[in-house]
Order: structure tokens, then sequence, then C-alpha cells
């Protein structure tokens, strides 16, 4: 059975940091591409980061650059996200997701976009607040 389960989530002042985890089981996380997208309350589910199968390149949406850190552990079979300087704004629901076409490749900046991929975690609530 294929399962996603993210977890870290918490409440943390400004400035302040968190480690997501994405574990999967029932297939092998580095074979896949794995994005992160967070849902703030009324607001559309927004990619935050990625990394691809294989060589594990990442990418950034331009407001956590330089703050979140995306990684992969392929003996754990867990994507992370280092999340650094928090700010009110990082507050959300992070879901991690797969790509489970095979051996696909997200061009240019599809990797954001929510229907590139087909399996999803439950989620993690990140609440960022003094």
């Amino acid at each position: 059975q294929l399962q996603l389960v993210e977890s870290g989530g918490g409440l943390v002042q400004p400035g302040g940091s968190l480690r997501l985890s994405c574990a999967a089981s029932g297939f092998t996380l580095d074979y896949y591409n794995i994005g992160w997208f967070r849902q703030a309350p009324g607001k559309e589910r927004e990619g935050v980061s990625y990394i691809s199968r294989n060589n594990g390149s990442t990418k950034y949406t331009d407001s956590v650059k330089g703050r979140f850190t995306i990684s992969r552990d392929n003996a754990k079979n867990t994507v992370y996200l280092q999340m650094n300087s928090l700010k009110p704004e990082d507050t959300g629901i992070y879901y991690c997701a797969a790509d489970l076409r095979p051996n696909h490749f997200l061009r240019g900046s599809s990797w954001n976009r929510p229907g590139q991929y087909d399996f999803w975690g439950q989620g993690t609530q990140v609440t960022v607040s003094s």
C-alpha cells in the first residue's frame, strides 16, 4: 500500500526553525519527483519546493529561497524540508506529494503545479506566531 506521511509541524515563533519529514512506504522515493506544497486558510495550494528523481536537483518558490532546504535520505526513504527564519506568512498546512509517472521529468516551473502530482500525504500544520 502506497503511503506518504508528513510529520514535524507545530507552533513556532517568527525566526524559528522546523524540519518537516515526508516518509514513504510502498514505493521508493528516489525514483520519483517529490514536491512540498502548502495551503493557508482561504488560499490556493502553492508549491514550496521540489526534488527531482535520481539526481536530486532542487527548486524553490521565491519566497522561501535562502530559508528552506529540501533534501532526501534514500536509506530512510524520506524527504525533508528544513525551514529556517520562519515568518508568519509561512503558516499553513504542508503537504508532500509524489509524481508517480515513471521516468518523468518536470520541466521549467511545472514542478509547482499541484496537478503534476498524483499522490499526496495527509499534511502537517505549521503555525508561525508570537
